[in-house]
């Protein structure tokens, strides 16, 4: 979806939006189209349509207007971003190739309008690659949005939040992506392409460095499948640091759950349990395309978990590169086998001061939390704290879970130095209890869990169903908040 500023002499889309503030319909609206929206119940509310018909030049015009919500609310940004969704989920299929947005008169920011601005393109967002049969009126046809009036600075916000939308969607294009498109070395190409000429330094291990390494936890997971394993390293040095910040991503690209074989309803959507790595990505774009300041490196472990006569088995035990022993109680447990691994080569390579980790890594995850929140574990409170307030910045809402030695011991394994799953309860604290014992002392760390929000099974406020791109604006956000002051 295109944004373009209209000069003052460029000839409008046939369909207009006025924005209005909750209660506050304009003062100058045609009296028909007042009364209309009286009658439709339209006071202004977030993420309200209206539209109505009326004489202009040239013949008729589509006039819709868009409630903004209240002006004082508490979730303003969201409101705002909910407003322009609202407006690209109703006219995406209209028929309508341009809508114009006019924020005149709305006392609308820059930074405010451009969030509406951000929403539209959000929602505008599907993956129709595969579509061969839709009907005419199914398809997309709204490419651009005309924004009038906007107030001064909304174009230098547009760039910004522009570079965001680019990496929320190229997350949900690799989360989208069936799983014979997008495998390890697939997915290391895709990153290469989209990277390219952005200055971000990339660095991929294949097979044999990996078994030079000793990565043992991550090779026994892809064992067992014809596609080979990479790590992909993607370097943004936009400001000189004394150490970077690491962003970690579980990328299983299709998950089976091995000779632990996961139940045959329901496992296509196995293909989303790279939605760590693809978030890792797709941050990575965005602040090259922004060019943050900041020096932050993403990492992505990329395995299958397929089930053939070389796959891993329940029992056997594993070496992991930091030299930890780990007895595979469960080979559907992988995702933490392969991040250890991948947590360890990126604190010896790059020394980090921070780490934080993302993982679709467990079902216990949804249990707790639904589809509203990621859950988050972590060894620093101030590290804590500061995702907290990102994740309600951003919108990718994050709610801590406690860790600590009660759990640590139920991972313990009478033949190795830890078992890589526990009892059945509290699955998502044991899990990240396997983690936190591969951080090395002194390093913040935060593990993200993320099982339930990077695929949505309706639309949600700047989503279709689908892949929501989950994890990219918090990463984003935690940057703007914490390494770009």
């Amino acid at each position: 979806m295109k944004v373009v500023f209209r000069t003052s002499d460029a000839p409008l889309p046939r369909l207009v939006t006025r924005l209005v503030t909750q209660d506050m319909l304009p003062a100058d609206l045609d009296a028909v189209v007042r009364e209309g929206a009286a009658v439709a119940r339209f006071s202004g509310k977030t993420g309200q349509v209206f539209e109505a018909f009326v004489a202009g030049e040239g013949g008729v015009k589509r006039l819709a207007l868009a409630g903004l919500g209240k002006a004082d609310a508490a979730e303003r940004t969201a409101n705002l971003e909910k407003a322009g969704a609202a407006l690209t989920a109703k006219y995406l299929t209209s028929g309508e190739a341009g809508l114009a947005i006019d924020f005149t008169g709305t006392g609308l920011t820059g930074t405010e309008a451009a969030s509406v601005l951000f929403g539209a393109r959000l929602r505008a967002w599907r993956h129709d690659v595969y579509r061969t049969k839709l009907a005419q009126e199914q398809k997309p046809s709204l490419t651009e949005i005309v924004a009038v009036g906007a107030p001064e600075g909304t174009a230098a916000a547009w760039d910004i939040e522009a570079a965001l939308a680019e990496g929320v969607e190229f997350t949900r294009e690799l989360v989208a992506e069936p799983a014979n498109i997008i495998y390890p070395e697939s997915f290391v190409e895709r990153a290469k392409a989209r990277l390219e000429g952005t200055g971000v330094e990339i660095v991929v291990l294949g097979l044999a460095e990996m078994t030079a390494l000793g990565m043992g936890a991550l090779l026994g997971v892809a064992q067992g499948s014809v596609r080979e394993p990479r790590l992909l390293a993607m370097r943004w040095k936009g400001a000189e640091a004394d150490k970077p910040t690491a962003f970690v991503g579980k990328g299983v690209t299709f998950d089976t759950g091995g000779i632990s074989i996961k139940p045959a309803a329901g496992m296509e959507d196995m293909k989303w349990d790279m939605g760590g790595a693809a978030a890792v990505a797709g941050t990575m774009l965005a602040l090259a395309r922004r060019k943050a300041k900041a020096d932050v490196i993403g990492v992505c472990g990329l395995v299958e978990n397929m089930p053939d006569g070389n796959a891993q088995r329940p029992g056997d035990v594993v070496t992991s590169m930091s030299g930890q022993t780990v007895e595979v109680i469960n080979t559907d447990a992988e995702g933490r086998l392969v991040l250890c691994d991948a947590l360890t080569w990126v604190q010896k390579e790059y020394a980090p001061k921070t780490v934080i980790d993302l993982a679709t890594l467990t079902g216990a995850i949804i249990i707790s939390l639904g589809h509203e929140y990621g859950g988050m574990f972590s060894n620093d409170d101030a590290l804590a704290a500061k995702l907290d307030a990102a994740g309600k910045g951003s919108g990718d809402k994050l709610w801590r879970f406690p860790i600590g030695a009660a759990y640590d011991k139920l991972i313990d394994s009478p033949i190795a130095d830890m078992k890589n799953v526990g009892p059945r309860f509290g699955g998502s604290i044991t899990a990240a209890q396997f983690l936190q014992r591969y951080i090395d002392k002194g390093v913040a760390w935060a593990h993200l869990d993320i099982a339930g929000m990077v695929w949505a099974d309706k639309p949600g406020q700047t989503w279709d169903k689908g892949a929501t791109g989950y994890g990219v604006r918090l990463l984003d956000r935690y940057v703007r908040d914490v390494l770009e002051v």
